[in-house]
């Protein structure tokens, strides 16, 4: 599966239990969402690789790309479509050579246009950018503006993620600054409804785009 163009990247949190995370993450797929990362920070390696492997599953079922969090030989050992690399989780090139030339590669570059520019050279698929908003994943004061989207836009033709407390609320924002993805873990996971919330997502896309029409 190749990189989708656009729509909702949902990420995985830590606290779920793996039958609550199959059948959340499954409404989310359901939802329309267009990218899944797992990422897992407390589990031993055997129950990630379980997880994991569950996790293709699913997403091969939805035709939704699943992406490993800063581990390529956990996406390899599933056999994932990709890893995100933080900036402390190796190369690009490193992670090309183990997981192929067809494997997304996305990277972490925090609020620091040289950081996208660098991993867009190196061969990195997507740049992720934040804080924009709190978020009880990623605390502190939001470092990130919509204007940093629209300005590094400008200078690589790789997608832009944004990540750090969005919501239905403050997401419109970002995507007409030109965000291609909008990156969410916990207003997702906390929805009664996560089909249905996330189908609102998708209808912010949609609705940017009819208006660039």
């Amino acid at each position: 599966m190749s990189l989708p163009k656009k729509g909702l990247y949902v990420i995985t949190p830590n606290n779920l239990e793996a039958g609550e995370l199959y059948l959340k993450v499954e409404q989310a797929l359901k939802g329309g969402i267009s990218l899944l990362q797992y990422r897992d920070k407390s589990n031993p390696a055997e129950e990630k690789l379980q997880r994991a492997k569950a996790l293709h599953q699913l997403c091969i079922k939805h035709q939704v790309p699943l992406i490993i969090n800063d581990d390529p030989e956990l996406a390899f050992a599933c056999q994932a479509e990709g890893v995100h690399l933080g900036q402390g989780d190796g190369s690009v090139s490193d992670a090309r050579e183990l997981l192929g030339e067809i494997a997304i590669i996305g990277v972490t570059c925090h609020h620091r246009p040289e950081l996208a520019l660098q991993a867009a050279k190196e061969g990195a698929d997507y740049v992720a950018l934040g804080r924009f908003f709190k978020s009880t994943s990623k605390p502190g004061e939001s470092l990130a503006t919509a204007q940093l989207i629209t300005d590094m836009k400008k200078h690589i033709k790789k997608p832009v993620v944004a990540i750090g407390g969005i919501t239905i609320s403050n997401a419109e924002s970002l995507v007409g600054a030109g965000a291609d993805y909008l990156a969410v873990i916990d207003s997702v996971f906390s929805q009664i409804n996560i089909q249905e919330y996330c189908q609102r997502f998708s209808r912010i896309f949609n609705t940017h785009k009819e208006t660039q029409n």
